[in-house]
């Protein structure tokens, strides 16, 4: 995929990656090697606004000090053991984190995916075990326009072609229903088979679609009242990203399975979280789950000084701070190809209004080239979410950048 645009340089990297890997990803034509803070490079020394932060997982900012020290330091002592032995950070890990959420037990995965995949395997054994479901009869409730990783479990729930086309057959027990529509959860609820409704707070893929005022806190209330359990998938909505550590915080609710992942680790390295309380978790035992690396003592290291960065420099506060700013300053452009602002602290999009098509993607070429990174989701839709730590003159100097880049679409 040479680029008559990129330099020399750029295009040998774009030309090995195109020859000998998969094409199963669309990147924009930029070649980075290193990231500090907001800010990423390019192999020819370029500078730019990251204003996707790998899809929240560098919440914290690129290579923070603090994460990367206690990575070297812990690289340095003990990376695996395996879950066939104990570490001395695993206890450690788990204390930390139960008690910074507040739920009983944790049970450590890598990838976010595989959160998603621990939650539901989790809140089927719950519904035999507890509830009292006949074998083989569990029911997961989904969102539409969910997403939530590419594995067969996660496309059997998609609605995106993209995603489950040509891949079937399909997870059985798998129901969809319209997001943010209570009377559509409720009816699915009343299905005794029912062991859980999976949701994200705030669906990012789809492009950040925010649910009306008080949707988490009825999703709450029908769950208990239909002895069915609520699954926060917070894994991109989590870790300050929308200006509270998690989004159901906006609302006060508290799931009953809670997903974390990506900026769990600021950035550095695979590590993701399923916590519940005893009722749930201890219903798995030995043998029935798990995974070689998932709480390993490096990753225990870091996502311990990724969740006190978060805390201590106060992340949440700014992003909410920065999130208002941010959506005002773009709503005042009065852009004519602007359709509709939304989002919630740094977690936002825009929905480009353009007879071309190819609007969304052709302005994030000239954002690129103007110095800003990111990325078209669904066509239209474009998410706008640096790292947590961006300052309201970093922020002036990207609207800036935005506001020339959408007059190349006249």
């Amino acid at each position: 995929m040479l680029t008559q645009a990129l330099t020399e340089k750029s295009n040998y990297y774009l030309h090995l990656e195109e020859k000998y890997g998969a094409h199963n990803y669309h990147p924009l034509p930029v070649v980075l090697e290193k990231g500090e803070g907001i800010f990423v490079w390019d192999v020819d020394g370029k500078r730019y606004f990251d204003f996707l932060s790998g899809y929240s997982a560098v919440n914290q900012g690129h290579c923070h000090p603090r994460i990367i020290k206690a990575l070297t330091d812990q690289a340095q002592q003990l990376t695996l053991t395996s879950r066939a032995f104990h570490s001395d950070k695993l206890g450690e890990y788990s204390k930390f984190i139960t008690e910074y959420f507040g739920y009983d037990k944790v049970l450590p995965m890598n990838t976010g995916v595989e959160g998603g995949e621990t939650a539901i395997k989790l809140a089927r054994r719950w519904a035999y075990d507890k509830k009292g479901v006949a074998e083989n009869k569990a029911k997961i409730i989904f969102a539409e326009g969910n997403f939530w990783g590419r594995t067969l479990a996660a496309i059997s729930s998609s609605t995106d072609p993209s995603s489950y086309k040509g891949f079937g057959p399909y997870m059985p027990g798998f129901e969809l229903i319209p997001y943010n529509n209570i009377p559509a959860l409720e009816k699915a609820l009343q299905d005794e088979n029912v062991a859980a409704f999976m949701v994200e707070p705030i669906q990012g893929e789809a492009g950040v679609v925010v649910p009306d005022e008080g949707y988490l806190q009825q999703v709450r209330q029908l769950c208990t009242t239909y002895n069915v359990l609520f699954i926060a998938d917070e894994i991109q909505t989590g870790l300050a990203r929308t200006g509270k550590m998690l989004a159901c915080d906006h609302e006060n609710v508290r799931p009953d399975i809670l997903i974390l992942g990506k900026a769990l680790s600021g950035g550095t390295m695979p590590v993701s979280a399923v916590l519940a309380d005893d009722e749930v978790m201890l219903n798995i035992k030995p043998g029935e789950h798990g995974s070689t690396y998932g709480g390993n003592p490096l990753a225990c290291a870091v996502a311990i000084e990724a969740l006190k960065v978060l805390k201590e420099e106060k992340m949440a506060e700014n992003a909410e701070k920065m999130g208002a700013l941010l959506r005002l300053k773009l709503e005042a452009l009065q852009s004519p190809f602007i359709k509709l602002v939304r989002g919630k602290g740094l977690l936002n999009a825009i929905i480009i209004e353009h007879t071309n098509p190819e609007a969304a993607w052709d302005l994030c070429l000239t954002l690129k080239d103007n110095g800003l990174l990111a990325k078209p989701t669904h066509g239209d839709k474009i998410r706008f979410a640096p790292p947590l730590s961006i300052t309201e003159a970093q922020l002036d100097e990207a609207v800036d950048i935005i506001a020339r880049s959408l007059e190349s679409l006249a």
